[in-house]
């Protein structure tokens, strides 16, 4: 994963932070404090092989709003949306490297590839790298939607055509 204070725009691949399957630490530079997100996420899905957690500002954003669904933070505002994450749920805040975190996380992720940490930013799990991206880049710009959107009338999917694309495509 990577490294701690690790900028992405200038990560070098051969300074990762490389940990074994139970989060100790093997070699590259220092791991996160919040390595614990990714390690809860892998043991609650069998099917992980990545898991992204970032800091963006409008899934951050939206993780500040009073008032929203805790059970599914984001409306189902477009398919690739409801493909790609699904239901969303909100994962109470706890401060940064707070080990109870994992434990929140560790509650949902069985049933979700996607959290979003309140007042913090999203953790996504993917059976691949390109797949957990794809997942959280579609959060993030339906995260900048429904903040663009705020005070507006909005249709957002049916229930039927939720449905209807969860059996097409799981």
């Amino acid at each position: 994963m990577t490294p701690t204070n690790a900028s992405l725009g200038t990560l070098d691949p051969a300074r990762l932070s490389r940990l074994d399957a139970e989060g100790a630490w093997l070699s590259g530079d220092k791991p996160t404090k919040e390595t614990f997100l990714h390690i809860a996420m892998y043991r609650e899905r069998q099917d992980a092989r990545a898991v992204v957690h970032l800091h963006s500002t409008h899934s951050v954003a939206v993780s500040c709003l009073d008032g929203i669904d805790a059970a599914d933070v984001l409306p189902p505002m477009t398919a690739y949306y409801v493909m790609r994450v699904g239901r969303l749920p909100l994962v109470p805040y706890f401060p940064p490297g707070d080990e109870a975190l994992a434990k929140a996380v560790g509650k949902l992720a069985g049933k979700h590839h996607a959290v979003l940490l309140a007042n913090h930013g999203p953790v996504v799990a993917g059976n691949s790298l390109e797949t957990a991206l794809y997942a959280t880049e579609e959060l993030e710009e339906t995260a900048k939607l429904f903040l663009m959107l705020q005070g507006a009338a909005v249709r957002c999917l049916t229930a039927q055509q939720v449905a209807e694309l969860r059996k097409r495509f799981g």
